[in-house]
């Protein structure tokens, strides 16, 4: 194992330690409707969107030398900054810990959505194989629409190999979908768990007046839409402020979209 690589599982080992512990401490109840966007760039990727009781968090890969690598852009890419030992990996302990799930009130799935850059095919192929030793905590999906939920429910975002996805029997990885999905007519949940659509293609609204009633109208649309097909629903691009967060949580929308995280904690366990 090379020295970086042992120094992130020691430091990952270190925190999840201490975690440990602070979850049993941490906001109690089911996981909060909110998205840890670019997770990765915190100062404890994973750890503190578990501690605030986060519902999903995100990390952009690239494959790189055989390494699915974390970061934003290239230029941040680092050796042994990987997937598995920023994410994987601690979150089988936390699961081997908790007794199969992660939260202990809730057998609700962790959502980690992987954000795909490099390209589409052969980067989705290394996460299958990154993948296949965590498979038993992970949520199973089948193209005859069976779901098996587990401890963390991974989903490919962003370069996503549609063709090659939907040719699997068997997956441990679900499918993004786009506002097309949604309002193109009904949905395959054993296949699209979550769809995912930019604010500012849909919505002018910015959040520095009351929302427009038809735009508001047709946010409800979309959520009602989004029950009905039994998917999840996510916005990215909408404004990071607290009027934009209320609109989203008194419409439904299952995944609040922040980089605020300890602010949009805080706004949800004081919200109606």
């Amino acid at each position: 194992m090379s020295n970086r690589r042992s120094s992130v599982l020691l430091s990952a080992l270190v925190v999840l330690s201490s975690l440990a512990g602070s979850l049993a401490t941490a906001q109690t109840g089911i996981p909060l409707p909110a998205h840890s966007h670019n997770d990765y760039e915190r100062p404890r990727p994973l750890f503190s969107a578990l501690q605030l009781r986060f519902a999903s968090v995100e990390a952009d890969i690239y494959l790189v030398d055989d390494e699915l690598r974390v970061g934003h852009d290239a230029r941040d890419l680092m050796q042994g900054r990987t997937l598995g030992n920023l994410y994987l990996e601690p979150l089988r302990l936390l699961v081997m810990r908790g007794a199969g799930q992660l939260y202990p009130e809730t057998t609700t799935p962790l959502i980690l959505l992987v954000d795909i850059k490099s390209d589409a095919d052969q980067t989705y192929q290394a996460l299958e194989r990154a993948l296949y030793p965590y498979e038993r905590f992970l949520t199973r999906f089948t193209d005859d629409g069976v779901v098996e939920p587990g401890a963390v429910t991974v989903i490919a975002s962003g370069n996503r190999p549609r063709e090659l996805m939907e040719s699997q029997s068997e997956r441990f990885i679900g499918y993004d979908g786009r506002l097309s999905d949604l309002t193109g007519g009904s949905l395959d949940p054993s296949f699209i768990p979550l769809v995912s659509i930019d604010w500012k293609d849909v919505f002018s609204w910015r959040g520095s007046d009351t929302m427009p009633d038809d735009q508001r109208q047709y946010l409800e649309s979309l959520v009602t839409m989004a029950r009905n097909n039994d998917v999840k629903l996510r916005f990215w691009n909408a404004p990071d402020i607290p009027p934009v967060w209320e609109v989203l949580n008194q419409a439904g929308v299952d995944l609040i979209n922040s980089d605020r995280i300890d602010a949009l904690s805080e706004f949800l366990l004081t919200a109606p």
